[in-house]
């Protein structure tokens, strides 16, 4: 527990938690770098989904410390924006199954209905309240099932705080902040300025440092990858940023939010070559990878292989180690799940609840492809590397 404590100590001394304003950027030298352990960069990435949420609730300065004491290689953020224009981490657009909202009386007049991606929500939501307000509030686990000796105790954080939690570790944290819900916030929510949620968030990274293509000298010191369900603002953000994005692709069911495509547009390959000029992954429901039959994994798609071809890595989610989230075939063990997407199916990174168990299984593992379909997506992936570099 004691990198824990060290970071602890270091972050809320830094941005003070109750504090209402966005903290000054640090000056770049103040990170020292190139004196940190660098990121790894030879096995899958192990994203720490909303921080370590398995055993602290979600999006809360300690959940990210302890997905960075577990060895996270990355830690993952919802960014949404206030009402007095502040971007939070904070996943829902309402405030209702993660905080002490509905015990709030002096806020009891707040609730109102919405649409939200072509569909009527009603709850208490983030876009209605100012940052001091979010800030009063308390958060609580997500899921009865988990851990709620921490309910109550933590707050919602800024965009800032996330961001100096990673770039004051005492090793090379990368972040993956999405754009969440970008249709429903620019209608809410109006900036002084003028400029776009899209313009706020890419504005917050630039002026932490965070630039440079996958893999250049710059992203390596300060990794970012930036994720959005939107297509067109992953597309719009290209046009201000040079970092890395990833296109997250929804259930069979779900159309994209802001243009209104099928699962089955946004998965073509016509698609999936559009969409490469901007991004450089993808990052699917991994039920929609190898969908399940009755509890137990069913044939996989060529999803995988396909992204390959077009040198698109691919991050699925949410690996997650309850029983109730694992099929039949792992027999309720975790372990035998990562072998799985790891060795079989052959993905680039994945996003866990429980960063520990993901970093204790790479620990002991070395994993080759064993199957014929990741070999050959290899082949085609180089082949198509050789054919954009003018071989």
């Amino acid at each position: 527990m004691g990198a824990f404590w060290h970071i602890s100590i270091i972050v809320f001394i830094l941005l003070s938690g109750e504090s209402n304003a966005n903290p000054a950027a640090p000056r770049q030298s103040q990170f020292d770098v190139n004196h940190r352990k660098p990121l790894q960069t030879f096995r899958p990435y192990n994203i720490a989904h909303r921080g370590s949420n398995g055993e602290i609730p979600e999006e809360t300065t300690p959940a990210y410390l302890r997905a960075i004491e577990e060895g996270a290689d990355f830690i993952e953020s919802d960014i949404l924006a206030t009402k007095d224009g502040h971007l939070i981490c904070f996943h829902d657009v309402t405030l209702d199954a993660t905080t002490d909202i509905a015990n709030r009386t002096e806020f009891s007049n707040r609730k109102r209905t919405y649409e939200v991606e072509r569909q009527n929500m009603t709850g208490w939501f983030v876009v209605d309240f100012t940052l001091r307000e979010l800030k009063s509030l308390r958060v609580k686990q997500r899921y009865n099932f988990r851990d709620q000796q921490y309910n109550g105790k933590y707050q919602i954080i800024t965009f800032d705080e996330y961001i100096l939690i990673a770039l004051y570790a005492n090793r090379v944290v990368g972040i993956y902040p999405e754009l969440k819900n970008p249709i429903f916030i620019n209608q809410h929510i109006k900036w002084s300025d003028g400029k776009k949620f899209e313009d706020k968030f890419v504005e917050t990274l630039l002026k932490y440092g965070y630039k440079g293509e996958y893999m250049s000298e710059d992203w390596l010191n300060q990794p970012l990858f930036i994720q959005s369900f939107a297509p067109s603002s992953l597309i719009y953000m290209s046009n201000m940023t040079n970092s890395p994005k990833v296109f997250l692709i929804d259930d069979t069911t779900v159309r994209t939010q802001d243009t209104n495509q099928s699962y089955y547009e946004i998965t073509s390959d016509g698609y999936l070559a559009f969409i490469r000029k901007y991004v450089v992954g993808i990052g699917p429901w991994k039920d929609t990878v190898v969908p399940p039959i009755n509890n137990y994994l069913g044939p996989p798609t060529d999803l995988v292989a396909r992204a390959h071809a077009l040198n698109l890595q691919v991050h699925p989610y949410t690996f997650r180690n309850e029983n109730v989230y694992l099929h039949f075939d792992f027999h309720q063990d975790p372990y035998l799940e990562y072998e799985y997407w790891l060795g079989e199916i052959g993905v680039d990174g994945l996003f866990t609840d429980f960063t520990g168990t993901l970093h204790r299984f790479q620990g002991g593992t070395t994993l080759y492809p064993k199957n014929e379909n990741n070999a050959e997506a290899l082949l085609q992936k180089i082949t198509y590397m050789l054919k954009d570099s003018g071989y």
